[in-house]
């Protein structure tokens, strides 16, 4: 399986990721990748620390003649979001990720690649198992839970690192190089609701958004990306309001740091509302097809009579969690006001499932500024708490300040323009990266992020350049040489 990769340059890289594609490693289920790496540590009579949580580290002495040089941490999380798309039969926790290349991209086959992060593992794993890379003394931290939780980066010891200089594998554009990112917070909405039983003179119908792009809920927000849970919620709404419909079912959307990709309810109708129905949602189609004509080419909407449901949501529940979806904001909320075309604060109506007579809406709000960011999921909240639901906001992680006189900064930046003649771009990103956690506790941790080109990341969209990968490992290698001595 994923024979291709044989063949694929940069090999060191390639020959590491291989083996990582049939390791399953959900986030909060990476147990058998965290054995995987410190048995792959031991075997090769490295110092290798498996901590409480599962984090690994791996330690490599400097090669002979560098030994004066700063230590150097290159970080990177163990953990892959677990995205398929609906008609794919695949187990993550199971199966090997099947990869095809495709125009220059290595690409997965309806799923996740799963290259965030596992070629920034890969990457570090080639420079350990080296014994020509010219490096000081390394430490290689592999987290885990980087996706839904930052568990492993949170849990770290403030003693388990012995480096001041931190290298994060996790991005995503080549030539762009990260020194600040966003922090976040997730905030959930419970909406209860009551069974009631079905009018069995009604038809029912599963109305379904698909072929949507989906993406990053940091990365991606400012794409002008259509959300499924939004698109669903829209024509649910002006049907609520014009005809007589009584809701059964509303699920859309997956994981809280993506864009919803998918989104479907199962609903019935009178059948003096049917051809009124039909006619708008046939109208809706259409508008709404054109509203994302440039974003959104193979949007696909489609409504059909289904199964009969075992009960109806009742009314008053419905009308409050429609008018909440509508209410709840989506996408940018505000612009830096610093840096040019910087997204500063941003929400993401994540996902929406049916849970113990509740729905349940899963949010996340990201800002580079902490009070707009308890604005941010203070609105949220109140969209909620208008219509008699209950909320919970998560312990939220903080964001990483701009160092731009960093010493690793300087390093990275001549390095670039020595190799490829061209100047990287410096920025933050709105994104969560573990530096914002380890800086944290790491007071004064000199700390940069960079990556090759991954588009389409969390999504099954998800694809490397492979051409960015060998700039990316060439730039690594050379900036390992040329870290400033101790």
């Amino acid at each position: 399986m994923n024979e291709e990769l044989n063949n694929l340059e940069p090999k060191e890289v390639f020959q590491q990721f291989k083996p990582i594609l049939s390791v399953p490693r959900p986030s909060k289920k990476e147990y058998r990748m965290s054995e995987y790496l410190e048995k792959w540590g031991k075997d090769r009579k490295l110092e290798t620390i498996r901590d409480e949580v599962g984090n690994i580290i791996i330690r490599k002495p400097a090669t002979k003649g560098m030994e004066k040089m700063k230590m150097v941490c290159l970080q990177a999380h163990m953990d892959m979001v677990c995205e398929k798309n609906s008609d794919k039969v695949f187990d993550f926790e199971k199966d090997a990720i099947e990869t095809y290349v495709e125009d220059g991209w290595l690409k997965a086959k309806g799923t996740t690649l799963g290259a965030d992060d596992g070629i920034g593992v890969a990457t570090a794993l080639a420079i350990l198992d080296s014994k020509t890379i010219e490096h000081g003394d390394i430490e290689c931290l592999f987290t885990i839970d980087e996706e839904t939780g930052l568990t492993g980066s949170e849990k770290l010891s403030e003693k388990a690192l012995k480096s001041r200089i931190l290298i994060n594998l996790d991005s995503e554009d080549e030539g762009e190089m990260f020194i600040g990112c966003a922090g976040g917070v997730d905030t959930l909405g419970y909406m209860p609701f009551k069974k009631e039983d079905i009018d069995k003179s009604m038809n029912t119908y599963l109305l379904t958004i698909k072929g949507l792009k989906g993406g990053h809920s940091g990365d991606d927000i400012n794409k002008g990306l259509a959300c499924a849970n939004k698109i669903l919620n829209r024509i649910l709404w002006k049907m609520n309001k014009e005809i007589n419909i009584r809701l059964s079912d509303f699920d859309g959307g997956n994981l809280r740091n993506a864009i919803a990709r998918e989104a479907k309810a199962v609903f019935m109708v009178a059948n003096s509302d049917e051809k009124k129905m039909n006619d708008m949602v046939n109208a809706f189609i259409k508008e709404v097809k054109y509203e994302f004509r440039s974003t959104e080419p193979t949007m696909n909407i489609t409504l059909e009579k289904t199964t009969t449901p075992s009960f109806v949501v009742d009314k008053k529940s419905q009308d409050n969690l429609l008018n909440t979806l509508y209410a709840i904001p989506h996408g940018v909320l505000a612009m830096s006001r610093e840096i040019p075309n910087f997204v500063e604060t941003s929400t993401n109506l994540a996902s929406i499932k049916v849970k113990d007579n509740n729905f349940v809406i899963t949010t996340s709000q990201r800002s580079s500024v902490e009070s707009a960011l308890e604005a941010a999921m203070t609105r949220v909240e109140a969209c909620i708490l208008l219509t008699g639901g209950k909320v919970e906001h998560t312990d939220g992680y903080p964001g990483w300040s701009p160092n731009t006189d960093s010493e690793i900064l300087k390093v990275v930046v001549d390095s670039y323009e020595r190799l490829f003649h061209k100047k990287p771009i410096v920025r933050a990103i709105h994104a969560g990266l573990e530096c914002g956690l380890i800086g944290k506790k790491y007071k004064g941790m000199d700390m940069i992020s960079y990556g090759p080109t991954l588009r389409g990341v969390h999504s099954p969209d998800e694809r490397m350049d492979i051409k960015t990968l060998g700039m990316f490992w060439s730039h690594t290698l050379d900036i390992l040489k040329h870290i400033p001595e101790k």
